[in-house]
């Protein structure tokens, strides 16, 4: 037992013993005949805590009759043991502390699964992503960024029908109003993208506002993807000075999107084909990653009623910090140090195994998958593909193709399993498209607007859905009388 804090909280290790029955093979080979794990339950001042489990049943996401027990005090809880359809299973608590005045504490909640959700698969031991049971691999190889938008939205893939209605919608809804462009106006030139594409998210609930029974949820889910877009694209043009570019409804939304960026009114411009596809897939790999940071926030703040502009604002606010979206800004930024210290890339990989040197390499490994990232699998290919059709002559690439190939074959690299991951090659993509560094994030921004609106769409369409509300453990000061200011 450890104490800590003023309050003297205690602390137990807590053992779950987890007894399975006869199985068929099948079953077998997703769980092990016994179990065993551990966690951390937290209760001030209280004495031993255990848990034990056993399953009589199994059965689908809602048939499970397994419960688990929790002694506490002399007093047993039975507690839900949830399995979802891919063999996930989880302790549902959500009676524990109206029940025993006891809540589990999970700083960072790497532990807790705070809601269920149809929408995206990780199995991050096995490399494997799915969208609503569709393999990342297919979908980046086959689907357009508007047929997963509608997968991710509204559960199946579109119709050719349904899919050029979808389609039409974001092309036809890409303006926005004339009067938003005098916010551009006020925004500095070193203004960063994120804070621009942000407030302009939020501003549009001023002029598409949410009234209960209006039947308008799918025409703003339209709104904000088609219109998200122009808004980056104006943020970047208004950071270079250069004049905004309307929408061409003669282009997809990806060509749409790169015309706007690079195009200006004294000359041509053609969208590069292999820039447009390359993007399509960048934005289809970013649609969706489950309960992570930012679709979290979407989701807690979407539990209050907000609206649908308010909630996804405060995504991309989430998605902004480095630990999050701007992972893929500071693997660019890594190289650029390299380029400036001579390009010696072999002196910082050496730092890299160097437990005493505090540098780390940007842009490998992954904290949820453990062997590869599919994601980045699929990006090297379309980043090759890129780089040569494009003909890109730049020192920056030439550091990251001399790191990657370290990555791949070096053994201290390999046994750590510290491959390139997708903010390593999108970084790199991003870089030979030519979008600068300070709207790497927008990117990604732009192609998690899917996923964050299907999260929303779920917590709204769930009858059970209820406020957020996170509990402490209160480590603070226990009470105390106040003094005069004279007397402290």
């Amino acid at each position: 037992m450890a104490a800590g804090g003023l309050w003297g909280t205690a602390a137990w290790s807590v053992r779950v013993v987890v007894a399975v029955p006869s199985r068929s093979p099948r079953q077998r080979s997703r769980l092990r005949t016994m179990q065993s794990t551990r966690i951390m339950v937290a209760r001030p001042c209280l004495p031993s805590v255990s848990i034990k489990t056993s399953r009589t049943h199994t059965g689908a996401r809602y048939d499970t009759m397994e419960s688990a027990k929790l002694s506490l005090d002399g007093q047993d809880y039975e507690l839900p043991v949830i399995e979802g359809s891919e063999g996930e299973r989880g302790v549902d608590i959500s009676r524990l502390r109206g029940e025993s005045g006891a809540i589990t504490l999970d700083p960072g909640y790497g532990n807790t699964g705070a809601c269920e959700s149809a929408i995206c698969f990780i199995n991050g031991e096995e490399g494997i992503l799915r969208y609503r049971g569709y393999a990342i691999e297919q979908l980046a190889e086959h689907a357009s960024f508007a047929e997963v938008c509608y997968l991710l939205i509204y559960g199946d893939l579109p119709s050719q029908q349904q899919l050029q209605d979808f389609s039409d919608g974001l092309t036809n809804h890409s303006m926005i109003h004339e009067d938003m462009k005098k916010f551009f106006e006020g925004y500095p030139a070193s203004a960063h993208p994120m804070a621009v594409l942000s407030s302009m998210i939020s501003s549009l609930a001023t002029y598409y506002p949410e009234e209960e029974g209006n039947g308008d949820d799918d025409l703003n889910i339209i709104r904000i993807l088609a219109k998200s877009k122009t808004m980056a694209a104006w943020a970047y043009k208004k950071s270079i000075g250069q004049p905004l570019v309307y929408p061409d409804n003669r282009l997809s939304y990806c060509g749409n999107f790169l015309n706007m960026m690079f195009s200006v009114p004294t000359e041509a411009y053609e969208v590069p084909k292999v820039v447009e596809n390359a993007l399509n897939v960048l934005l289809i790999l970013h649609a969706d990653h489950e309960q992570n940071c930012s679709t979290s926030t979407v989701r807690m703040v979407a539990s209050s009623q907000a609206n649908i502009f308010a909630a996804l604002s405060a995504g991309v606010c989430a998605l902004w910090g480095p630990l999050h979206g701007g992972a893929n800004q500071k693997v660019l930024e890594m190289l650029e140090m390299i380029r400036q210290d001579g390009s010696d890339y072999k002196k910082y990989v050496d730092m890299a195994k160097d437990k005493d040197n505090d540098f780390r390499m940007m842009g490998f490994g992954h904290r949820v998958y453990k062997n590869f990232d599919p994601r980045a699998t699929i990006l090297r290919t379309a980043c090759d593909e890129v780089l040569e059709e494009m003909g890109v002559d730049d020192p920056l690439l030439e550091i990251a193709k001399q790191l990657e190939d370290v990555a791949l074959n070096d053994e201290y690299f390999v046994e750590r399993k510290l491959y390139p991951n997708v903010d390593f090659y999108s970084g790199v993509l991003y870089r030979a498209m030519g979008i600068p560094t300070n709207m790497f994030t927008v990117m990604f921004a732009l192609g998690r607007l899917p996923g964050w609106i299907a999260h929303l769409k779920e917590l709204r369409d769930d009858p059970t859905t209820r406020i957020n509300r996170p509990r402490q453990i209160y480590t603070g000061p226990t009470a105390r009388d106040y003094t005069q200011v004279a007397q402290r």
